[in-house]
């Protein structure tokens, strides 16, 4: 959530149109004292949308840009229920009952276990939810044991996504970061051993980066950290951090051993609103079995009508996401989901050759482990990546240029996420503009770097 700062003056919005629509200025920093129409207001504000960028060209982010006709109108038709109300709206909390069984089967939750999990706002919840169900855990067994419960940790790359910070900071737990490298953009297993002890609470690999999309070496650090385990008489669990890897593993590499087939991976999270291919925001979290979520953190409640369970951070929210998740997953079934994301792969890939073909560049991570590429400059260049952005920019091109984490951060890299919706054809726009662009900075090469904001990489 992004912190706003409250503005007092009396800066007006003036209606286009001549005066067609309305005569009223209408205040931007409060409420206007008189109604106004509602054809007024619609196009005032959908013409204010259209400074926004195209999402079809940006490809700094990762969430669904696009839906099917159908799943649209599902979802305009369920915004008003309230999936919290598990009472009033049964067949939602059917519905969300159904994607949560369908995502632990996806994840290969044990046959015949107990494996329960949750949908949430995003992965950014559903992150918290994990921590939280682990450091509680922790703090069970050092008390069964007698021994102090102040100093929790958790071990876990440089490259996380934020949350995994602000989960640390809110819930105070020390946050031990393996750092990558220069050449290394994903953990080193050794060097995640190093840092784990009696304290730390869990192991959080990644399926799938944000910096480059590559994924961990998860099962390595899986044997490594049971091994630690029997040495010590300890149970560290591993949580993989699946939110942007989690929907495309399962299709392009199913032999691929990252998820519950892991007996000590105990949870897993995962982004629907990213190759899950539905709208923001959903998530899921997946726990391997119920003992691995303890009981003290689920809430009862019974104001709504009837006994309802709950583990969330938000408690009211739409119920129209987790419709057009089922959408999905009844729409494509596991062959739908194998083309789509093969089809995005080898648009990734299209785009990474042809950035390989280009001197000035060098690729780092080409697309084939999820549908997400990145590149940095070729030594000697007289342009930065951030010169690059600025001018894709320019041309409605929304291509993220940003520094790599600690121990890396003198290395900068573009990023290009593949979406559904994205087709070959703009994938050679992409790369035609990017050949215009190179040539630009090389005709005209730029003084000092841009001052544009650099984008993030999440």
């Amino acid at each position: 959530m992004t912190i706003h700062k409250h503005v007092s003056d009396e800066e007006e919005f003036v209606p286009a149109y001549a005066g067609r629509l309305n005569h009223a200025p209408i205040p931007k920093h409060r409420l206007p004292d008189l109604e106004s129409p509602p054809t007024a207001v619609y196009r005032m504000i959908h013409d204010e949308l259209l400074l926004d960028g195209s999402s079809r060209l940006n490809m700094a982010t990762f969430v669904t840009t696009w839906m099917e006709p159908e799943a649209d109108r599902l979802m305009a038709e369920t915004f008003d229920k309230n999936m919290i109300d598990k009472d009033e709206y049964p067949q939602t909390a059917e519905i969300e009952r159904r994607c949560v069984n369908i995502v632990a089967d996806l994840f290969n939750a044990p046959s015949g276990g107990d494996a329960i999990g949750v949908s949430t706002i995003g992965s950014s919840e559903a992150v918290m939810l994990a921590g939280l169900a682990m450091k509680w855990r922790w703090r069970a067994r050092r008390e069964a044991a007698g021994l102090p419960t102040d100093r929790p940790n958790m071990v876990m790359g440089s490259n996380v996504q934020v949350v995994w910070e602000k989960f640390c900071r809110y819930w105070d737990v020390e946050p031990r970061y393996v750092p990558v490298a220069t050449d290394r953009f994903v953990v080193d297993p050794g060097e995640v051993m190093d840092r784990v002890d009696e304290n730390t609470i869990g192991v959080i690999p990644i399926l799938g980066t944000t910096y480059t999309g590559e994924f961990e070496p998860i099962k390595e650090i899986h044997d490594r950290v049971v091994a630690y385990n029997t040495e010590h008489g300890d149970d560290i669990p591993i949580h993989v951090d699946a939110a942007s890897g989690g929907f495309v593993a399962p299709f392009l590499h199913p032999e691929l051993e990252w998820d519950f087939r892991l007996p000590q991976v105990k949870s897993i999270n995962v982004s629907g609103h990213k190759y899950g291919l539905t709208y923001p925001g959903l998530g899921f979290n997946i726990w391997r079995s119920a003992e691995d979520l303890p009981e003290e953190l689920v809430f009862h409640v019974n104001y709504l009508g009837g006994d309802m369970p709950t583990f969330t951070l938000n408690f009211s929210r739409p119920g129209n996401q987790l419709v057009g998740q089922y959408y999905n997953f009844v729409r494509l079934g596991r062959d739908g989901y194998r083309r789509i994301m093969e089809a995005l792969r080898d648009t990734a890939m299209q785009i990474s050759s042809g950035v390989a073909a280009m001197p000035e560049f060098e690729v780092v991570s080409d697309g084939s482990a999820i549908p997400v590429l990145a590149f940095k400059m070729a030594a000697d260049q007289p342009f930065t990546v951030f010169h690059v952005s600025d001018q894709l920019r320019m041309a409605g091109w929304q291509v993220p240029a940003y520094t790599m984490p600690d121990d890396a951060s003198d290395v900068a890299v573009l990023r290009v996420v593949v979406r559904e919706g994205f087709s070959p054809d703009l994938a050679d726009g992409l790369l035609a503009e990017l050949r215009k662009s190179v040539a630009h900075l090389l005709e005209y090469p730029p003084a000092n770097p841009p001052e544009t904001e650099l984008f993030s990489h999440t």
